[in-house]
């Protein structure tokens, strides 16, 4: 770019010392500053928002790459199970044929097997806890009375037993 050395350099200061003065020498420097800073600043921004659009570009291609190998691997998913549905329903329906499995009470109005269906089995958790006996209970250490929290101090409060008053 622009070949500046120490020689060069202690020119250019020696002209401007002489063309603007030693009172306003100070504040020009400073000004030149800021203003070859924000230069800088600006042409890293541009070189940024470069490298980010040159990354996004990328990332487009790779997402559409992605995006066709997924929906190269559905559709094979799709054709495999139509194949699979396919070769069911034959062994399924010799099978249905030859032996003749499912009993007419088994089946519904359109013919389909009827399954069990899950039913919870309703434990009733009270039930449980007024089975257990009380002098179980007791020994156990089961609470069968809440304490406010005035009352759990009061109770848990550890006495003095030596008067020193």
């Amino acid at each position: 770019m622009i070949d500046l050395g120490i020689s060069k350099l202690a020119l250019i200061g020696a002209v401007a010392l002489v063309v603007i003065g030693p009172e306003k020498l100070p504040r020009v420097a400073r000004t030149v500053g800021a203003l070859l800073g924000k230069a800088q600043r600006y042409v890293a921004d541009v070189k940024a928002e470069v490298n980010r659009s040159l990354e996004l570009d990328e990332l487009k291609k790779m997402r559409d790459s992605v995006e066709g190998a997924a929906r190269d691997v559905e559709s094979s998913v799709r054709e495999g199970a139509n194949d699979f549905e396919k070769s069911w329903a034959e062994a399924t329906s010799a099978l249905e044929e030859s032996d003749g499995a499912y009993s007419s009470d088994a089946l519904n109005e359109l013919g389909e097997p009827v399954y069990p269906t899950y039913r919870h089995p309703r434990k009733n958790w009270r039930i449980k806890q007024t089975a257990m006996p009380q002098w179980y209970k007791a020994r156990s250490g089961v609470r069968t009375r809440a304490l406010s929290g005035a009352a759990r101090v009061a109770r848990y409060r550890p006495r003095n037993t030596s008067s020193s008053r």
